[in-house]
Order: C-alpha cells, then structure tokens, then sequence
C-alpha cells in the first residue's frame, strides 16, 4: 500500500466543488455498474443464499455454524472499524483510489471464488467463515473508495440524481443476480452439472457466479473513471503515523467544521436502523405474520424493486430540497410505516365491509418501508460527500464506515431486548412483533440527533491540518 501524504496546504473547498463542471453520462453509468455488481456479495453471499448454506447442519448445526460466522464478522467488522479511515487517507494522498477500488475487488471476488471450495462438512466451518469475513473487510475498504468516487463523477447540481442512481442500480442488481442464482442453481429451471447438489455443488457455484459477476460489473468503472491527482506538496508517512495525522484531522474537522462530525455521528445511528429494516424484514414476515419462505422470496423481489424506485426518485428531490431534507423526511416516513405494522400486527381487521388481513398490513406498510430506506442511504451518502475537503472523500468516508460500523448493535440489541421484555406478557410467538419498537427506537434517536445538524448548504469545509 502506498504511504500515505501529508498536504502542506489545504485550502477550505470540497472536492465536490473543485471536480468536473459536467457530469459524463458513461462516467455515471459505469460507476453505478459497481453498485449492480456488488449485490452479488451482499445480497447473495452474505444475506440470502451462502451464509444460509455455512450456517446449515452440514457444518455442525446451526446454532455452532452460526456462532462461528457471527464471531468472524464481529473479528472483520472490528478490522473494518480500525482500518477504513486510514485506508482511505492513504489511497487520497498517494492519487490511487481507483487502483485501491480495483486491488480491493478483486480481492473480494477471489475471497468470494474460493468459496467454492467450502464442502458441506464441518471440518470446512473455519475456512467458510474465514473467507466470508475477509471477504467483508476487503469489500468495505472497497466500498470506501467507490464511495469517494461520487464527487468525481456529479457536479453540485446533480449528486443527489447520482448517488440515487447508484443505490436503485445495487438494489436492481441484486433482484437480478438472487433471479439467476435461482433458477440456475438453488431451483433450477434445467438440468445441467450446475444443479448437481452432490456435495452442495450447486450451492458452492453460486460462489463462482457471484465473483464472476461481481468482478465483471466492476471493470467499467476501472476502465473510465480516470485515477485521482497525486498532490504534489505532500511528504510521505509510514503506516502508523497515519494515524496521528487522521487524529490530528479529526480534530481539526471538529474545530473547523462541527457539523461534519455531528453528521457522521447522527448518521451512524439511523444508518444502524435502516440496516435493521432489510436484516429483519424477512424474519419479521416469516415469524410474526406468517410468511412462507416463497412469500419471504416474493418480497424481497418487490421490496428492492420499490427500494430502488425510492433512492432513484429521492435522488432528485436530494439535488432540489437538499439531503438533509430527504433523509428527514424519509425517517418520519419509515417511523409512521414502521408504527402502523407495530400497531396492527398480525390481526385482521374490517373498515366498512372491508377485510384487512393481516398480511396486507406488511406488504403494504413493508413495501413503504422499503420506499423510504433507498432516499436515506442516497442522501446520506451525497451529504457527506458535499462535505469532503478537496482531496479528502477516502479519509472522511472511511470515518464514515468506522463510525457506522461502532453502533452497528443498537438496532440488534434493542430489537433482542424488546423481545425479551415483551415474552412475558404476551402469548408464545407474539414478543418477536414488539422487536419491531427496538428498531423504531433507533430510527426515532437518529432523527432527533440530525435535526440539529445543519445541512451541507450551511455548513462550512473543513479545513485539515498541513502536518
């Protein structure tokens, strides 16, 4: 990895400001095409098909399988937190964003390839769970500079469209890979070696698709957005003193520019909560409102369809109105959502000869759930990036993984809490329904903590330290 630098001056613009004039659409529609093809490892490895698969009773029962992953992404998630800022920092000062965006996907997709070697026995646990971590770490640093990207390739005028666009093309992407992965291989529609289920054969092929898939997807943005400039007032510094150059910037940002640190602050938390949508929908449905797994399948389908239209569409509100505006109204939009399915639960209902079902109550209010996560995810992103230091999205949006990353269990723990509580008051299978309040609880608290926050129109640009 490149040393990292240390800019003599650095003048109190954003690198927003000082990019293009004009967006190229080409620009737009290859670096979106790394979002399309990371939902291969997001969505396929790492949430519906692999990590089900390592945490079946082949690899020693699920509760042991699953105990070994979830301390394996604890052990990443952990590296992720320590590391991304730096990471960041360095890849900045060096002019090597798109290479470290290449090194790092690439080093995702093997990690992701050699899962094919993951036979369903429980020696093979150690390696699955290994891979899938280190596979996790690499795609964050990954994602850091993908992220960084976005003041490369919009213009003031139309980050909110892009980033939007980024994020409805991830969701798409993912709708189209778990379809193939599907029909090629969980429930082929032919027969063909792919759909060989001796030893999982078509299970560990998925890992072959979703590298091949993602590392394809990737090349576009490698090939046509060109290389950040290497700063020449910079002198190089090693590894670790990096980091009492990003404390010092830390710091700095604080003084200089508040609002910045309170925004990575706030967003930490209701990000935290967004995540808790999408990672406990599907359990929601199946437990609480009696979803089969083809229901479950079914919803996910239509919930990132409708997620996708939500980001593009916020996007566009985000370049009118302002990210702040679109990530506040996107909160109050999920709260009410998210109380309505509290409410109501699995009961039915009748307004005026109408039945209500049960069901209808979550793919309704569900479906609105997932309308307002892609305008929060989108504007989130486009604010901070207004907010980088010319020269500086790597570093900041490595903080903005760290951050993200060291509340990453209050919308867990409150949502196991409320269970816990509620159990003894209600009938046996209806305290996972109240898991539902933890979750609120966090959306509510990042709500109140961003208000105050000012947007990116009124806040000023950090000015980072020379040494």
């Amino acid at each position: 990895m490149n040393a990292a630098a240390v800019p003599e001056t650095s003048p109190p613009s954003s690198e927003l400001a000082s990019g293009p004039a004009s967006s190229k659409k080409g620009q737009i529609l290859a670096w979106a095409a790394w979002d399309w093809g990371s939902a291969a490892f997001n969505a396929v490895m790492t949430t519906f098909v692999f990590t089900v698969y390592l945490t079946s009773n082949a690899f020693g029962g699920e509760d042991t399988a699953s105990a070994a992953l979830g301390a394996a992404l604890a052990v990443a998630g952990l590296a992720i937190a320590l590391l991304a800022p730096v990471t960041g920092q360095r890849s900045d000062a060096g002019g090597r964003r798109k290479l470290w965006l290449g090194v790092n996907t690439a080093a995702t997709a093997v990690l992701t390839a050699l899962c094919f070697f993951v036979f369903p026995d429980p020696g093979f646990l150690l390696l699955g769970v290994c891979l899938i971590a280190l596979g996790n770490v690499f795609f964050e640093f990954a994602g850091v500079n993908y992220n960084a990207m976005l003041a490369q390739i919009s213009t003031p005028k139309n980050i909110g469209k892009v980033s939007g666009f980024g994020w409805g093309m991830g969701y798409l992407g993912g709708i189209v890979a778990l379809l193939l992965v599907l029909q090629l291989f969980v429930q082929p529609s032919f027969e063909w070696f792919g759909s060989s289920t001796e030893d999982s054969l078509n299970i560990r092929l998925v890992a072959v698709f979703s590298a091949l898939w993602f590392f394809v997807f990737a090349l576009p943005v490698l090939l046509t957005v060109p290389e950040v400039r290497v700063r020449k007032d910079t002198a190089s510094l090693g590894f670790f003193a990096s980091y009492r150059l990003l404390l010092r910037r830390i710091a700095a940002i604080y003084r200089t520019s508040p609002h910045t640190i309170f925004f990575l602050l706030s967003s930490a938390i209701f990000r935290d909560g967004l995540a808790a949508v999408f990672t406990f929908g599907g359990v929601i449905a199946a437990g609480t409102f009696g979803f089969e797994l083809k229901d479950v399948i079914f919803f996910a389908i239509f919930g990132n369809v409708v997620a996708a239209a939500g980001a593009i569409a916020g996007g566009f509100l985000d370049d009118r109105i302002g990210p702040k505006a679109v990530i506040v109204l996107s909160l109050i939009g999920l709260l009410t959502a998210g109380t309505v399915i509290l409410v109501l639960g699995n009961g039915d209902y009748d307004f005026s000869g109408y039945h209500w079902a049960g069901s209808t109550t979550f793919w309704v209010f569900g479906l609105l759930l997932c309308l307002f996560v892609g305008p929060a995810q989108s504007s989130s992103r486009a604010y901070l990036a207004r907010l980088a230091p010319e020269g500086e999205s790597g570093e900041l949006f490595g903080l903005y993984a760290t951050t993200g990353r060291a509340v990453s269990f209050l919308a867990p723990g409150l949502f196991t809490l409320c269970i816990t509580i509620a159990a003894p008051f209600v009938e046996e299978g209806g305290a996972q329904r109240w898991g539902i309040l933890g979750i609120m609880v966090v959306l509510l608290a990042g709500l109140l903590v961003i208000l105050p926050v000012k947007p990116p129109s009124k806040t000023a640009i950090a000015v980072v330290p020379s040494k």
